[in-house]
């Protein structure tokens, strides 16, 4: 009976995977260029992004995809239209003291 296994901190697993997805968004210029014209409008249409950026909206749909699946951007589909937005909350928390505390634990 000494010889017990310690249990994994799986809440500290799955904060690592939440923050790894979004960094890997972020890791990217064309997805950061997406995020500056998406904070510079309040909602924006698939077909207007792709010419702002000057991208094929195939390639950006890819873009966008990762950064919706890192909870970057909003999507609202309006009949055949997509529109992103920022997700300001999960933004925010990029720079949070929840991040914060994963790296200076003495602060938190």
């Amino acid at each position: 009976m000494d010889n017990l296994i310690p249990l994994k901190d799986t809440s500290l697993d799955e904060t690592f995977s939440k923050y790894e997805a979004k960094f890997k968004a972020l890791a990217d210029q064309k997805r950061l260029h997406i995020l500056n014209l998406l904070c510079k409008q309040e909602s924006t249409c698939v077909c207007d992004l792709s010419e702002l950026i000057e991208m094929p909206q195939s390639k950006l749909s890819y873009h966008l995809k990762i950064l919706l699946d890192a909870g970057l951007v909003l999507k609202e589909t309006k009949g055949t239209w997509s529109y992103y937005r920022i997700n300001q909350e999960e933004i925010n928390h990029l720079l949070s003291p929840e991040l914060c505390c994963l790296f200076r634990p003495s602060c938190c």
